[in-house]
């Protein structure tokens, strides 16, 4: 989806966007969500619908709508948004606590998108008891990834735009590529080792939150040389995984991880660009410092030879061959024997920004599971705190507020304090 929408002309659908299509069904949505805690002054669903329709120009993919049949469809830009029925009060009661509230949304997240419309959706929640106000954002993921989105939320929702780095731009693959052999062994051929999140998924859903300081994360990154935020916030998921499967009388064995990782360039990045690796988390490993080492030595590996490149090239050139091949490669990738739990990491802004006045205290990003995968883990910053948003299948994993508490404990136990 690199092409501007003009008028209206056809937008092609990438790869990825129809493969996300692709994963929906009776059971599973394909959209991902923002979980916006603000304070007051509280925005009103009105105030907000002008704002965004003023700035509408300046993210034009929030006007696209999918037309034409599912093998053939693309984006048209609409060119008569009614913000009205994109953005909508919910009916509920003001004094709903953490646990209501999460349920709240989990109802709203399950609720399919309007095909007939832009691909989005807003749903205000509150003012609350305590005066803060909840926004919840919907996005289909065929339309924009973490990174994406996040743009989209600088040019349509923050009040101010401060100034955030583009996302980084990855190194330019050498010369002489590695084997593709060797990333394959990696990345896709782990082992039989069963997920305890191999499941058939419904249509319920459940949400928890978790938030932790960022820069106490940072601090114990650095303690180790080469480490970096992202693994210690696997680290973190680790140990909460730990003392989850410990709350289980589960086994405390190593669960393969999948870390997304962002392909957008410099500049204003649009659609799906992203590819991955995956690794084991080291939830046997009681020592929480050892945990952070193990995981700091395997994303150090994976980045040297630029596994997530290397899998895009060779994804890219099977879905050129022959058919078989590419059903073979997409089967691969979404197997529970590939990986156990999609775990992203988005940056956020960098410093603190407000809505119409109202300034975010918390931002959850929350994204649709995958067949076979009724648990997913989707982790956003915002000035300094990081937040988790876990998505699952509750009649899978009925306990998901005991994990989102070991967050908590296992991001303070890392930090030292």
């Amino acid at each position: 989806m690199s092409e501007s929408a003009t008028g209206s002309a056809p937008i092609p659908l990438s790869l990825a966007d129809r493969a996300i299509l692709a994963m929906e069904g009776p059971t599973i949505a394909g959209h991902t969500c923002k979980v916006i805690r603000v304070g007051t002054p509280a925005p009103s669903v009105a105030a907000l619908a002008a704002a965004v329709a003023a700035r509408l120009p300046l993210a034009p993919a929030l006007t696209w709508k999918l037309t034409g049949p599912p093998e053939g469809a693309c984006w048209r830009a609409d060119p008569a948004v009614d913000l009205q029925a994109h953005i909508a009060q919910v009916a509920c009661d003001s004094r709903l606590d953490d646990a209501a509230l999460g349920r709240e949304v989990a109802r709203l997240f399950r609720q399919r998108l309007d095909r007939a419309r832009p691909l989005w959706r807003i749903d205000v929640i509150g003012p609350l008891a305590g005066g803060d106000t909840v926004l919840v954002w919907k996005v289909h993921h065929a339309l924009a990834d973490g990174t994406t989105l996040m743009a989209l939320a600088r040019d349509v929702l923050w009040d101010s735009h401060p100034h955030a780095s583009a996302p980084a731009r990855l190194p330019d693959a050498p010369a002489q590529r590695h084997h593709h052999a060797a990333v394959i062994r990696r990345e896709l051929f782990p082992g039989l080792r069963a997920s305890p999140f191999d499941a058939r998924i419904g249509h319920q859903r459940a949400a928890a939150f978790a938030t932790t300081p960022l820069s106490s994360l940072h601090a114990a990154a650095r303690c180790l040389a080469g480490a970096t935020v992202n693994d210690a916030v696997l680290a973190v998921i680790a140990g909460a995984l730990r003392r989850w499967l410990h709350h289980r009388h589960g086994a405390l064995c190593d669960v393969r991880v999948k870390v997304p990782v962002s392909l957008h360039h410099e500049g204003q990045p649009q659609g799906n660009s992203d590819s991955y690796f995956c690794l084991p988390l080291p939830v046997g490993e009681p020592d929480p410092r050892r945990r952070l080492q193990a995981i700091q030595a395997a994303t150090a590996l994976r980045k040297t030879h630029h596994d997530a490149q290397e899998l895009d090239e060779l994804f890219t050139r099977l879905s050129r061959a022959a058919p078989g091949l590419r059903r073979w490669a997409q089967r691969l990738q979404v197997s529970p024997r590939t990986f156990a739990l999609n775990v992203s990491n988005v940056p956020g802004p960098r410093h603190p920004v407000s809505v119409l006045g109202a300034p975010v205290r918390s931002m959850h990003s929350l994204v649709e599971l995958a067949p076979r995968h009724a648990l997913r883990v989707a982790v956003v910053s915002v000035a300094d705190t990081l937040c988790y948003g876990l998505l699952a299948d509750p009649d899978v994993i009925a306990d998901l507020d005991v994990l989102a508490a070991a967050i908590d404990e296992e991001a303070a136990t890392l930090s030292g304090t």
